[in-house]
């Protein structure tokens, strides 16, 4: 079974993530920060059975932001870096040249419609969402 790490400090977001995921037979795990992010991804294999297939999260948070998660990564686990989805609030379209939001191909642009992550999603993984 697949799984997918959903990183939001806002439940509501994360809850319905989850309902999405878990209908397409995902198992998923939870993150209400960053530090929290972390410490899960601590507990798992770039590339076991424990492996994260998806990590999507969230760019604007408190303490520590997607952006940090995605420098840490970068730095520490660069082989999940294909697998991590950006989401934003912000105008994407608007972020400065260079910066992550321009440079990372997995964006997703609050709100959002299921049908651009379930594209995101296939593109990760190469297998469809059927639902």
């Amino acid at each position: 079974m697949p799984r997918a790490l959903i990183i939001d400090d806002e439940s509501g977001i994360r809850s319905a993530l989850k309902r999405w995921f878990e209908r397409q037979s995902w198992s998923v795990v939870e993150a209400a920060d960053g530090d929290e992010a972390l410490l899960k991804l601590e507990s798992t294999s770039d590339e076991g059975s424990d492996r994260f297939d998806v990590i999507l999260c969230d760019v604007n948070m408190p303490r520590l932001s997607g952006a940090s998660i995605y420098e840490r990564l970068l730095r520490d686990r660069p082989a999940l870096i294909d697998r991590f989805i950006l989401s934003t609030g912000g105008d994407v379209a608007a972020a400065p040249p260079g910066s992550l939001l321009q440079r990372h191909p997995l964006v997703l642009q609050k709100p959002f419609a299921m049908a651009s992550l379930r594209v995101l999603v296939h593109t990760i993984t190469g297998s469809p969402s059927s639902k």
